[in-house]
């Protein structure tokens, strides 16, 4: 099982760089409408934050470059801060390099933690849907990195940008 997730982690990796390879340091923090204020250096930013708070689950340590916490990290939906145009975001080939750091960290503690830890139950907000571990890991290495990754799709459409989709070999 824990194969099944880094294969479906290593392909939104690989998604994350296509979506933003032709995107312009100009255009990643452009907002081109309500709704779609996760521009493309937030949610690369805030996808580093939630890799390394899945490193922290799988018993590791949170650490990302300083400063980042404070512009990436967010308490999930209702949260009331929002991306900003304005705002100094790192430069995009630093954000990929972060990352699939980020990325490399999960796997490893992933390939290091056994059944039980897996098996563990842990306390989260969606708790009760997934109760364990194993549950919540998933949900970040796939989920939550798809969801992310469809709301800058969906900003590539808005900025009349190509499919990056169909750009994965």
């Amino acid at each position: 099982m824990v194969e099944a997730i880094i294969k479906q982690y290593d392909f939104n990796l690989a998604f994350a760089n296509k979506l933003v390879e032709d995107v312009s340091e100009e255009q990643m923090t452009v907002i081109p409408s309500k709704g779609l204020e996760n521009h493309p250096a937030f949610t690369l930013g805030h996808l580093v934050s939630g890799s390394a708070m899945t490193v922290e689950d799988l018993g590791g340590e949170f650490i990302i470059p300083k400063g980042w916490k404070e512009l990436f990290l967010r308490n999930g939906p209702g949260d009331p801060r929002q991306p900003s145009q304005n705002e100094k975001y790192p430069a995009k080939d630093e954000l990929l390099t972060e990352l699939e750091k980020q990325h490399n960290k999960v796997k490893k503690g992933l390939l290091a933690a056994t059944e039980e830890q897996l098996s563990a139950p842990i306390k989260w907000r969606f708790g009760r849907f997934m109760p364990t571990l194993f549950d919540a890991v998933l949900f970040m290495c796939v989920n939550h990195e798809a969801m992310h990754l469809s709301q800058l799709s969906a900003w590539r459409r808005a900025m009349d940008l190509p499919t990056a989709l169909g750009n994965i070999k």
